[in-house]
């Protein structure tokens, strides 16, 4: 998913370029020893800008946590100051270890909040395109179905996948190509759809209409994910890397935000003054008072009283922001303010719109596949989505080296990333079996998170994922959040779809951008990816060829503004002639560079689960299958080189 926010201090200019000499001369003694001597919190910050490119904020103070820590660690032997100062920036809890289990809920719940927004916008985009506007409770079945996918599919990562703390969730990426299937003429809502008197929900034509819509987004889902499940476990992932840099990437991620300016526009336009409240709550909670703690009191193990601190501003700015502008609606409507005519403006921003949804739905609802019936496939939405799931892909590669860095982690090695990305695959199959309408892809900001909190434990995550799929069998929870005020709304995805743009930018920062041919192939790919996608909506009769099925695919691929945008700065990038540094290419990959399948650590971080992994050690075939860890060669008494030394440590 790909929500990502940078923030870049004036200082990092020179610590980049620092960062840049310490990375290409680390095998030399003068550096290695410049790389121990620099505070390790420089090289975590440039880390995660370059590769997470999440949020600087801080979700809770460790600090007694970590004294506590270093603490039982006095009486170990120190090799050297540095070595100290080094440990005291590493993680609290690495990715093996199990926190206690009241800080495993708590952070839990934080990375749900932290995903929070991110995942409900998602169906509410999409209820557009479904013709679901006036339909508030299969919304909320909706938003159910993606919060039980996206607990499923981030426990399947954690235990088989990648086995890093990363969490998953629908993605951005596949909303676009969805958006302009639902656009074409044959898939266009009829105009009763749009009117609220005329709609009845539970009529066999009204529920007609949208579950074909749906059931063509499933299918066409499910067939465009079995191209992730092959590039994942076949190992053609760092194949295809290759071809994708910087220049590729940002137009492509940055075009997602701009596609969709014009939803935004017309719910944020229901009424801008609770819109302009949203948004200024919002801003004011993630970055005027993010540093800004919350005193808690609790106890230590002296049983003595004392005072936590709690960041809420910025661990859950989003949600503040949406409660107390719903509050504030709620307010304006009991006291009659708002207008109660439907034709007048502003009536969207009344909280008795959507009716008695909450008490119509029920408390337990059960996701199953083939719910909204069977999938059906189309031609045009299947290559459509199969460009979204290629930009997933390459973001998703990029996360995981951000998230073993900031966990403690060795980098993953490629049966991992293969894994990983493989199993993504089989999220992206599960949710449109499940009918979301979307795909998995994993999470930015929860990644950004572990750098935060410095608990990097996937015990963690696991934690989220079941707290998701819990969430995600109650149905009050889903029409709860499906009632929220249209405004709210609107001023949600405003600072939301904001910060994808820019986070898509942002991947400029490893090309030079003094060079021409780097700012031609940025500026004419995101230029050419506005217009063409535009004109052709406007004359959708251009593209005509005389068969169906080509004039659906074009249709498509022409009015995907990331796919025109990414097509032409990835076929630009690869032809003209530039040197990698130039195109970002050598600091794109410094940090995937590395390779640590031979590693005890790494076997023991990204070994498979239940003793798997020692039993494909011991078959010959198993050097043969990317995704599988690597057998080891066996030593004089016969047992695995890598279990003696894990012995010896």
């Amino acid at each position: 998913m790909i929500l990502r926010t940078c923030v870049i201090f004036r200082e990092e200019s020179a610590l980049i370029n620092t960062w840049g000499v310490v990375q290409s001369r680390r095998d030399s003694l003068f550096t290695e020893s410049l790389y121990r001597l620099l505070p390790p919190t420089i090289f975590g910050l440039m880390d995660s800008v370059k590769k997470s490119k999440g949020h600087d904020n801080l979700a809770f103070d460790m600090q007694e946590q970590i004294h506590d820590q270093l603490e039982t660690k006095a009486d170990e032997p120190r090799w050297s100051d540095c070595a100290a100062e080094e440990n005291r920036n590493k993680p609290t809890y690495c990715v093996t270890d199990v926190p206690p289990w009241y800080l495993c809920i708590f952070l839990a719940i934080q990375h749900y909040l932290t995903a929070f927004g991110g995942i409900i916008s998602i169906p509410l985009i999409l209820s557009e395109g479904l013709c679901l506007q006036h339909d508030t409770l299969t919304q909320g079945l909706l938003i159910n179905t993606i919060f039980f996918v996206s607990g499923l599919c981030t426990i399947l990562q954690v235990t088989f996948g990648v086995r890093l703390p990363i969490l998953q969730g629908g993605t951005f990426a596949l909303v676009t190509p969805a958006m302009a299937v639902l656009s074409m003429p044959e898939w266009k809502c009829p105009a009763w759809t749009q009117n609220a008197s005329l709609v009845n929900t539970s009529s066999p034509a009204f529920m007609e209409e949208w579950q074909s819509r749906m059931r063509t987004l499933q299918g066409s889902i499910m067939v465009a994910s079995l191209l992730q499940i092959l590039v994942g476990f076949s190992g053609l992932i760092g194949f295809l890397m290759r071809f994708i840099g910087p220049l590729t990437i940002a137009p492509t991620v940055s075009l997602i935000g701009l596609a969709l300016f014009d939803s935004a526009g017309v719910k944020a336009g229901s009424h801008w003054g609770i819109s302009a409240l949203t948004m200024g709550l919002i801003v004011v909670f993630s970055q005027y008072l993010r540093l800004i703690p919350l005193p808690i009191p609790s106890c230590c193990k002296t049983k003595k009283r004392k005072t936590s601190k709690f960041y809420i501003f910025q661990t859950m700015p989003i949600l503040l922001g949406i409660a107390i502008s719903w509050l504030v609606c709620y307010l304006l409507t009991i006291f009659d303010v708002l207008p109660s005519d439907s034709a007048h403006y502003g009536y969207l921003a009344r909280t008795d719109v959507k009716g008695n949804v909450v008490s119509k739905a029920s408390w337990f609802t059960l996701p199953y596949p083939g719910r909204w019936g069977v999938p059906t496939v189309n031609l045009a939405a299947v290559v459509g989505i199969l460009a979204g799931i290629v930009c997933s892909m390459a973001e998703s590669v990029g996360d995981y080296h951000a998230c073993a860095r900031l966990s403690g982690a060795p980098p993953p090695p490629k049966h991992a990333i293969s894994r990983g990305i493989g199993v993504e695959g089989i999220g992206s199959l599960l949710a449109g079996a499940f009918g979301t309408g979307n795909g998995t892809t994993s999470f930015s900001e929860n990644v950004a998170a572990l750098g935060i909190t410095k608990v990097g434990s996937r015990t963690v995550i696991l934690l989220s994922g079941f707290l998701m799929i819990l969430l995600g069998v109650v149905g009050k929870i889903g029409a709860i959040f499906s009632t929220i005020p249209t405004p709210v709304i609107g001023g949600m995805f405003l600072i939301m779809f904001g910060v994808i743009c820019a986070a898509g930018i942002s991947n400029l920062q490893f090309t030079d951008m003094n060079s021409s041919r780097n700012i031609f192939v940025f500026g004419f790919s995101i230029f050419a990816a506005l217009v063409i996608p535009n004109w052709i909506m406007k004359n959708p009769g251009v593209l005509e060829t005389g068969v169906k099925e080509v004039d659906q695919v074009l249709h498509v691929l022409f009015t995907t503004h990331m796919f025109v945008g990414g097509f032409l700065g990835c076929f630009l990038d690869n032809t003209i002639p530039g040197t990698k540094r130039e195109r970002g290419i050598l600091t794109w990959n410094a940090g995937q560079s590395e390779d640590s399948s031979d590693d005890v650590a790494s076997e023991e971080v990204y070994s498979l689960p239940f003793g798997i992994t020692p039993c494909l050690q011991k078959q010959s075939w198993v050097r043969y299958v990317p995704f599988c860890p690597p057998n080891k060669p066996e030593s004089g008494d016969g047992t695995p080189q890598g279990t003696e030394q894990m012995t010896r440590v």
